[in-house]
């Protein structure tokens, strides 16, 4: 015969044990909330680039006009034959929508794009230098994919003139093969 003691005593231990599952079940969730996030965090830095290569391409493509909407990206309308700068549009992966936040391009067509996500990213370090301006994001709607053509470096529009106002001698290779082997000297 079973005592009252007995059976409270295997009431407690079911208990605790049901107690260490839930919370193990918590961890798990925990674990598998933050590895789903990193998935979306890299889908949507994946997906940003596409559009910001795809504008890239568009701009470049003639007359340094930007697209005016993301139509435009998959049938260039101003070539007389199908041009396609994205073979999709893609959803923006943080809200699971078609809809997309944009930059305007100088030309008041579209010069980039960003998510509508008002949530905090994960990732605020340690990014591509193509998306080194991502860097200390406070919300995934401050990382903007966009394309803004890169003017040449001072020096160059310069004529290439030293600190001392002459003009530098020597090519460019001739230059650039002294830079690697001062390179290689610093390395040994």
């Amino acid at each position: 015969m079973v005592s009252f003691r007995q059976r409270g005593f295997t009431y407690l231990t079911v208990l605790f044990i049901v107690a260490i599952l839930m919370g193990g079940l918590a961890l798990v969730g925990e674990v598998w909330e933050t590895w789903a996030k990193r998935e979306k965090e890299a889908d949507l830095l994946f997906v940003g680039n596409q559009y910001r290569r795809a504008i890239q391409l568009y701009v470049l493509a003639g007359k340094a006009q930007y697209p005016r909407t993301l139509d435009d990206l998959l049938k260039d309308p101003r070539q007389p034959s199908t041009q396609r700068y994205l073979r999709r549009l893609y959803p923006d992966p943080m809200t699971g929508k078609n809809e997309w936040g944009f930059v305007k391009g100088p030309d008041g067509g579209i010069g980039g794009v960003y998510s509508l996500s008002e949530d905090k990213p994960l990732k605020v370090a340690g990014f591509k230098l193509r998306d080194a301006s991502l860097e200390g994001a406070q919300k995934y709607s401050d990382w903007k994919f966009n394309f803004s053509p890169v003017p040449p470096p001072a020096s160059a529009q310069a004529g290439g003139t030293q600190s001392g106002g002459t003009r530098s001698s020597g090519s460019a290779s001739a230059q650039s093969d002294a830079a690697q082997s001062s390179g290689q000297s610093a390395q040994r």
